[in-house]
C-alpha cells in the first residue's frame, strides 16, 4: 500500500533534490552570514533568524558537488531537527510536488556514494529524477576522531 507526501523541491548543480515539506519551517532568499572559524567545511555559517540564531549548511559541499560561483545567491531552507533549526543552503526552490510513495526506488548505483548514503529514495517523474534527501543524515555531520555530532550546534 502507498501514500503520497509532499516534497519541497530544489536544485543543486544538475541535481533535482527533495525535502519531506513536514519538515521544512520556512525558505528565505540570501541571508548575511557570519563565519564560524573551525568549523566544519560545510558549515557556511550563521545566520540571524528573527532572534534566533541559525546554522547554515552548504549542500554542495555536504554533497560533494562543484562549488557554485562566487556571484551566485544561494537560497535557505530553514528546516526543522530534534536540535533547533538548520539552514540548508540550495541553488534554487522548486515546487512543492505531491508524490507517491509507491513510486520511490532505492537509490541507484551510479549515484556518487556520498549523496547516495544521504538519500531515503528516488522517484522518476515525468521531465525528473527527484532525489529525497534523509534530512538527519544529511545534517549529521563527521567530525576527525569524534564520529558524528548533529551540526545544529548553534542552539
Amino acid at each position: 500500500m502507498s501514500d503520497e507526501r509532499q516534497y519541497c523541491t530544489f536544485t543543486l548543480a544538475d541535481g533535482f533534490f527533495g525535502v519531506d515539506v513536514a519538515d521544512v519551517q520556512e525558505v528565505l532568499r540570501a541571508q548575511v552570514m557570519t563565519p564560524v572559524p573551525l568549523a566544519h567545511d560545510t558549515v557556511r555559517g550563521l545566520i540571524n533568524l528573527r532572534g534566533q540564531i541559525v546554522t547554515a549548511i552548504d549542500l554542495r559541499r555536504r554533497l560533494d558537488l562543484p562549488e557554485r560561483e562566487e556571484d551566485v545567491e544561494t537560497m535557505n531552507i530553514v528546516v526543522r531537527t530534534p536540535d533547533g533549526p538548520v539552514s540548508l543552503l540550495v541553488d534554487s526552490i522548486g515546487d512543492v510536488l505531491l508524490v507517491d510513495t509507491g513510486t520511490f526506488e532505492s537509490p541507484p548505483e551510479t549515484i556518487v556514494p556520498g549523496v547516495r548514503a544521504l538519500l531515503t529514495g528516488v522517484s522518476k517523474l515525468d521531465d525528473a529524477l527527484l532525489l529525497v534527501l534523509d534530512l538527519a543524515k544529511t545534517v549529521e555531520l563527521s567530525e576527525p576522531g569524534n564520529g558524528t555530532r548533529e551540526v545544529a550546534l548553534a542552539n
